[in-house]
């Protein structure tokens, strides 16, 4: 299967039996990002988050008493 990096895009070949190809095939919201861009983002946030001024702003989990 051909995908696409949505950032850079980079044309990249994958196996068509892989997880990420399945969800490529099933669900067309979900966008392929390549391994270098992933790793740039990856280390950009955890910079980020080690700074001290990031937030995660994430639903609060309230506990059903049921």
């Amino acid at each position: 299967m051909r995908v696409k990096c949505v950032i850079c895009d980079l044309v990249e070949s994958i196996d068509d039996e892989t997880l990420v190809a399945k969800r490529l095939r099933n669900r067309p919201i979900h966008t392929y990002m390549c391994s270098s861009c992933q790793e740039r983002i990856t280390d950009k946030t955890k910079a980020r988050v080690a700074t001290g001024k990031f937030r995660f702003y994430r639903d609060k989990k309230t506990e059903d008493t049921w």
